[in-house]
C-alpha cells in the first residue's frame, strides 16, 4: 500500500510540474509579439539615441558658426552652446521616454521630480549656473583675459573657456584650473588685461655712498633707450625711501599691458648692468659676528 501511495504522488508531482511549465509556456506564447515588440522598441531606441547624439552635435557646430559669425563675445557662445546641449538632450530623452511606451504625462512628472530632486542636491550646481549668468551679463572678463582670483588659495591664469558649471584657466605652466563660476562670481577677481596699458614701477635699493644723482641719471637714460618706454612722457623717476641699509630708487613708466613682463625683466638686467659698470653698489643685507674670548683665571 505504501509503495502504491508513493507512486501516486510521484505521479501527482510530475503532473503539477508539467502543468506549471504549460502555463509558463503559454503565457510566453501569448507575451511574445509584446516581448519582441518591446525588444525593438529599446534597439530603435539605443539606434536613435546615437544618431540623435551626432544631430546634436551639428547643431551646437551650427549655433557656434553662427555665433561666431555675428562676432558674438567667446564666452556667451561657449555659455550658449552648453545650455543647447542640455536642453537637446532633455528633449532627446523625453521623447525616448514616448517612444517605449511611457506616458507623456508620466515622462513630464518623472522629470520634473527629477528635476526638484537633483535641484535641491545640487543648489551649488545653480548657484554656478547663477554666476555664469552674471558673468557674462556684467562682463568683469572675457574669453583670453589674464585674470587673479583675489583670495585665499586663489588662482590666477588665461581665461580659456566660461561653460555653464566652471571657468577653465590656463596656467602659466600650461596647467587647467577649473573654478566653479558660483564662486568666481562671489569673490573678487582682478583683471590683468582688462586695460590696454600697465603702470610699470621698479624700485631698486644704492648705498648710501654711492651718488644718488648719478643712480638717477642712469634709470633716466635706461628708460630713454628702451622702445617700449621711451615714449611715454609721463615717465618717473624718484627717490622712494632712506631705508635702514639703503637708499630705495624708483621708476613709473605706462607699458603695454601684452609688453609688461618682457619689459620688466628688460629693465631690472640693463639696471644691474648699469649700476655695476657706473659704480653704483646695490647693497645686500650683511651680518658682522663679533666674537669675544675671556681669559681664564
Amino acid at each position: 500500500m505504501e509503495t502504491i501511495q508513493n507512486a501516486d504522488i510521484q505521479d501527482i508531482s510530475v503532473d503539477n510540474v508539467k502543468a506549471q511549465a504549460n502555463r509558463v509556456y503559454t503565457y510566453l506564447q501569448e507575451q511574445m509579439p509584446s516581448l519582441i515588440g518591446f525588444c525593438v522598441r529599446v534597439v530603435l531606441a539605443i539606434v536613435v539615441f546615437l544618431v540623435a547624439r551626432k544631430v546634436i552635435a551639428w547643431i551646437i557646430g551650427i549655433l557656434k558658426k553662427s555665433l561666431e559669425n555675428i562676432n558674438v563675445d567667446k564666452g556667451v557662445v561657449q555659455f550658449a552652446c552648453s545650455i543647447a546641449r542640455l536642453v537637446l538632450y532633455l528633449l532627446l530623452i523625453f521623447n525616448i521616454g514616448i517612444s517605449l511606451g511611457i506616458k507623456e504625462s508620466s515622462v513630464a512628472a518623472l522629470l520634473g521630480t527629477a528635476g526638484v530632486t537633483v535641484g535641491l542636491a545640487l543648489q551649488g550646481g545653480l548657484a554656478n549656473v547663477a554666476g555664469g549668468v552674471m558673468i557674462l551679463l556684467f562682463k568683469p572678463f572675457q574669453v583670453g583675459d589674464y585674470i587673479i582670483q583675489d583670495q585665499a588659495n586663489g588662482c590666477e591664469g588665461t581665461v580659456s573657456r566660461i561653460d555653464m558649471y566652471y571657468t577653465t584657466l590656463l596656467s602659466v605652466d600650461n596647467k587647467n584650473i577649473v573654478i566653479p563660476n558660483g564662486t568666481l562670481a562671489n569673490s573678487t577677481v582682478i583683471n590683468v588685461t582688462a586695460r590696454n596699458h600697465r603702470r610699470l614701477e621698479i624700485k631698486v635699493g644704492i648705498s648710501y655712498r654711492s651718488d644718488i644723482r648719478r643712480a638717477r641719471e642712469i634709470l633716466e637714460q635706461i628708460l630713454l633707450d628702451d622702445p617700449d618706454t621711451n615714449t611715454d612722457s609721463e615717465m618717473v623717476v624718484f627717490v622712494d625711501e632712506l631705508g635702514e641699509s639703503a637708499v630705495v630708487m624708483g621708476l613709473r613708466v605706462w607699458v603695454e599691458t601684452d609688453n609688461y613682463w618682457p619689459v620688466k625683466w628688460r629693465m631690472n638686467q640693463r639696471i644691474k648692468e648699469e649700476f655695476d659698470a657706473q659704480g653704483i653698489v646695490i647693497p645686500f643685507n650683511q651680518m658682522d659676528v663679533h666674537i669675544h674670548q675671556q681669559e681664564n683665571k
